[in-house]
């Protein structure tokens, strides 16, 4: 048995506990979103913590089976049915540390919350802007096979029909936890609806994948904040454009800017430019800590790095490669029709066994 996860698995025990108390304190539960906090937690170590006091069992049972087989004043008969037991508790110990391993990887804090997704048009012009348009309805569809709401928040139409920006959140259960490994630079190959003379043309579109903060997770001093009204250029007909609908966000400390105009409403574009902020902010706090832990690995594929190109979409070879972990699929189109997951799985694996590495499992 594992001795760093058998200590990993008494701090989370602890850990557990330690919640259970927190929910019970009438402090926190006249704060709710501290008790949301707490609850999720909770919950997420719940899980592990159910598997680990059935693993304690079993492996209790095995050392009993043990002393049964090693005892030498015992019949034969009876320690060869001890040495039986002690194998099959041995398989149950193995296969239950599997669920444990797996079960410390699937639920990180931040791998059930939702996302938020920011898709800008990088080199090559308008057809930079219909490939990000490519990737909005590929993002869009695959959420919407698994059961997850799309809400666009924000977006910078092209002159084409594709996007110079567009911001949008992605909810339901398990969200960043499949999407994480989305952000970098895209890049394709194809030859645009603008070239006359067929030549196959690289452009390229940056795509960001933020964990959805809430207050809880990140505290901002309204001080801090420098909140400016626009007239809104976005979609809404010419009532958006005659009333100063539009938000712009300005964090001073950070020099962060978010810009909010697709809704007619003030309030709503407001509420909306302060969920980007708030998630923009959390994640350069949690980018920055994970650059700082001595044990950060240079194959990390979910860090979040924007200036790095993770995939070529070739529309000539009908081929779609992550050079991550070097896997191609020659099936793009249906990839882009949403079908993600053949792309998204390897990525998981190969991320899953590289942080089991740097656990020490």
């Amino acid at each position: 048995m594992n001795q760093k996860l058998l200590e990993k698995l008494e701090a989370v025990e602890q850990r557990h506990g330690e919640l259970e108390t927190l929910l019970a304190d009438p402090r926190t539960i006249t704060t709710p979103s501290l008790y949301s906090k707490h609850a999720k937690e909770h919950g997420s170590l719940g899980k592990i913590v159910a598997k680990y006091r059935d693993l304690k069992t079993i492996l209790a049972q095995k050392v009993d089976a043990e002393a049964i087989s090693a005892d030498k004043d015992q019949e034969h008969e009876m320690k060869a049915l001890a040495k039986a037991e002690e194998k099959e508790l041995a398989e149950k110990a193995a296969a239950l540390e599997q669920e444990i391993q797996n079960l410390f990887v699937s639920e990180e804090p931040d791998s059930q919350k939702n996302v938020i997704v920011e898709i800008r048009a990088g080199t090559g012009g308008e057809e930079a802007g219909l490939f990000a348009g490519d990737l909005f309805r590929m993002y869009a569809r695959y959420a919407e096979s698994r059961g997850w709401k799309v809400e666009v928040m924000d977006s910078r139409p092209s002159d084409l029909g594709g996007f110079k920006e567009i911001v949008f959140s992605v909810e339901g259960p398990g969200a960043y936890q499949r999407l994480r490994y989305e952000s970098g630079i895209h890049r394709v190959q194809r030859v645009p609806v603008t070239e006359a003379s067929g030549r196959i043309h690289t452009s390229a579109a940056t795509v960001a994948m933020l964990p959805e903060a809430e207050e809880v997770d990140i505290q901002i001093n309204p001080g801090d904040l420098r909140i400016e009204t626009f007239r809104s250029s976005g979609p809404g007909g010419q009532h958006v454009n005659k009333t100063s609908s539009g938000v712009r966000i300005i964090h001073e400390p950070t020099g962060t800017v978010v810009e909010c105009q697709d809704e007619r409403s003030q309030h709503k574009n407001r509420a909306r430019a302060m969920r980007i902020l708030r998630s923009r902010l959390y994640e350069a706090q949690r980018l920055k800590l994970q650059s700082e832990r001595a044990q950060a690995r240079r194959s990390q594929i979910g860090s979040g790095d924007r200036s790095e190109k993770i995939r070529t979409y070739n529309f000539p070879d009908n081929r779609i490669t992550d050079h991550r972990i070097n896997v191609s699929v020659h099936d793009l189109k249906n990839i882009l029709e949403g079908n993600l997951d053949k792309i998204i799985e390897p990525l998981m694996q190969f991320d899953r066994v590289e942080r089991l590495k740097e656990m020490g499992f």
